[in-house]
């Protein structure tokens, strides 16, 4: 969250299982994951922001998260290429609504007095590598994933939901800067980026990494994506998830960075150039980023992005 905006504790509680099918193969079962989620302090912005979206509201409620989860993990070489490629596949409420439902309760089932969220949640990532020479490689990535509230629940959790941008994102853009879909704040601001979030995300990302001298190493990159909406919500217009507007609502921006590369750490600075915004600007055409400086997004963090 944003400094001034609001404040929301988390508490919670799990375990897992691990094991490695084969040394290729990692799983990661959590048979019990409960999180309990509270606003602990709120600003007038924040709650004119909840009024004017009552469907963020929802994500916003307290609420207790209780979560079963798989993961499966492969990473293999092949030759010249290297693929990871992970799957995360998470429930949320099930297993209580189910026990509510059969000691009779209906309506909005609680625990301690305090609504559980029920949702189901998958996402998928890959990683490929290509190496080129003894340092230089082509790099790309591709991940989808979704999630749908149901049941106890109208909203998927606000920390459940997906978003676009940022240092290991479409580097164009800072967090949380574009979608979902074709939508645009009639107004931004400070505090506008809370509703740009969404339940489908699809990104991918591309990049060219050499040498240059010394410990230092340079990259080329382009990135693509967006999230979007699986069900409507009148105050997010263009936000929902249509297949006829899929690629023209994907932002695209491409870059070069630079990155000091110690193997054990890693720091890299990004200068990401803004292609295309998912949304109609003062620009036509596909390049319709109105001034070059406001497509431009410089970002320092540790480890690469992918």
């Amino acid at each position: 969250n944003r400094p001034g905006f609001f404040k929301m504790a988390q508490l919670g509680t799990s375990f897992s299982w691990e094991w490695h099918a084969n040394k290729k193969a990692l799983n990661v079962f959590t048979p019990f994951k409960l999180t309990y989620s509270k606003l602990i302090s709120r600003t007038e912005a924040f709650d004119s922001a909840m009024i004017a979206n009552p469907a963020i509201a929802l994500s916003f409620q307290d609420m207790f998260i209780p979560i079963m989860q798989y993961e499966y993990t492969y990473d293999n070489d092949f030759g010249l290429n290297h693929i990871t490629w992970n799957v995360q596949l998470t429930e949320a409420g099930n297993i209580f609504a189910g026990l509510w439902s059969l000691a009779g309760s209906k309506g909005t089932k609680k625990l301690f007095g305090t609504p559980f969220s029920q949702f189901a949640k998958a996402q998928t990532n890959v990683v490929w590598t290509r190496r080129l020479g003894e340092q230089s490689s082509i790099v790309g990535r591709a991940f989808l994933g979704a999630a749908y509230a149901y049941g106890n629940s109208d909203e998927v959790p606000y920390r459940e939901q997906f978003y676009i941008g940022g240092a290991n994102s479409v580097r164009a853009f800072t967090v949380r800067h574009v979608g979902p879909g074709g939508y645009h704040p009639e107004h931004v601001d400070t505090y506008s980026y809370y509703d740009q979030t969404g339940t489908f995300k699809f990104e991918t990302n591309w990049e060219y990494r050499f040498p240059l001298f010394s410990y230092f190493k340079g990259a080329a990159f382009i990135d693509a994506g967006n999230v979007w909406l699986l069900k409507d919500d009148e105050k997010r217009p263009g936000g929902k998830l249509e297949m006829k507007n899929f690629f023209k609502q994907l932002a695209v921006g491409t870059g070069v960075g630079l990155r000091f590369d110690m193997e054990m750490l890693v720091v890299r600075a990004d200068l990401g150039v803004g292609l295309h915004l998912p949304y109609a600007t003062s620009r036509s055409g596909w390049y319709n980023i109105p001034k070059f400086k406001d497509g431009l997004a410089f970002h320092l963090a540790i480890g690469y992005p992918f």
